[in-house]
């Protein structure tokens, strides 16, 4: 089966909206927290989807500084930041300070960028497909480079450096772990060759393909597949019950996801689904 890792422990991750009042976002991080989540996540956007662009929405890394310090045991990251919403060298010293703030629970979430409507907005250039994969590639070699070296030349046609000093280096060595999310041939090969994680989303008949393609990519530059963890943020969860919870889960571990990322609903009746399932569903599926 691609991507098969029946060896490696399930983990459990929610990712909240970031709407006021903060004082809801910080109770939903706790919660989740209490309830025995691996991870937490925000998303990388200024502007909500859909019919209501006015609705209020707050900055991820921002936000993610302070959740940091509201929570102290689950790790913490953004699904995933957009690539061409901040200079490399920003986004580093970005999230070496939340490692820093979180002692040492980032989760380093990257992505080339994609919303064409949220750059209009907010007066960020969206090249094209091809150049905004050639930047995220810059991107991962720069990140890499600073956290490694006191000092970083970089030579990059979209984001050179000169001379630049990087200190503190990250709490997690050698470096901050990244997740990359995406599906394309040329952003697979760079999770290949990057990534610890890697995040896709959609039902298991449609990302089944992206997994095996993902494993030629490894294999392609010598790396061994199971190496690199496989996560999802299904569209769409089931919530009718646990055991269509259950169920939902199963079909992706059997073809290899070993990380399952859950939306924290907004409808109550299928919150309480979510926390039942946190606490009678999630700890049998780990080891004892």
């Amino acid at each position: 089966m691609p991507g098969a890792q029946t060896a490696r422990p399930i983990r459990f991750g929610a990712v909240t909206e970031q709407a006021p009042p903060w004082s809801g976002v910080v109770e939903q991080w706790q919660e989740i927290e209490a309830l025995g989540f691996d991870s937490a996540w925000l998303t990388d956007h200024f502007m909500a989807g859909g019919d209501d662009e006015d609705a209020p929405m707050f900055e991820g890394w921002t936000a993610l500084a302070a959740l940091a310090m509201a929570t102290s045991r689950i790790r913490v990251g953004l699904m995933v930041t957009g690539n061409t919403y901040r200079h490399p060298s920003v986004l580093a010293k970005q999230a070496v300070t939340v490692d820093h703030i979180s002692g040492g629970r980032l989760e380093l979430g990257l992505g080339a960028g994609w919303w064409e409507r949220e750059h209009e907005a907010y007066g960020f250039d969206f090249p094209g497909p091809g150049e905004r994969v050639d930047r995220f590639a810059e991107t991962l070699d720069l990140l890499e480079q600073l956290q490694a070296q006191r000092r970083t030349d970089f030579n990059g046609h979209y984001y050179p450096t000169r001379d630049t000093p990087f200190a503190p280096k990250p709490l997690q060595s050698p470096r901050l772990p990244v997740t990359i999310g995406c599906k394309g041939p040329r952003m697979l090969a760079l999770t290949a060759a990057h990534a610890e994680v890697w995040n896709t989303r959609g039902p298991v008949e449609t990302v089944v393909p992206r997994m095996a393609a993902l494993d030629e990519a490894c294999r392609a530059i010598g790396r061994d597949p199971a190496t690199l963890v496989r996560s999802v943020w299904p569209y769409e969860a089931s919530f009718d019950s646990v055991a269509a919870m259950a169920e939902s889960i199963r079909a992706y571990r059997e073809v290899g996801f070993t990380e399952i990322i859950l939306d924290w609903p907004a409808e109550p009746e299928r919150l309480e689904v979510l926390r039942a399932a946190a606490r009678e569903l999630f700890p049998t599926l780990r080891p004892a």
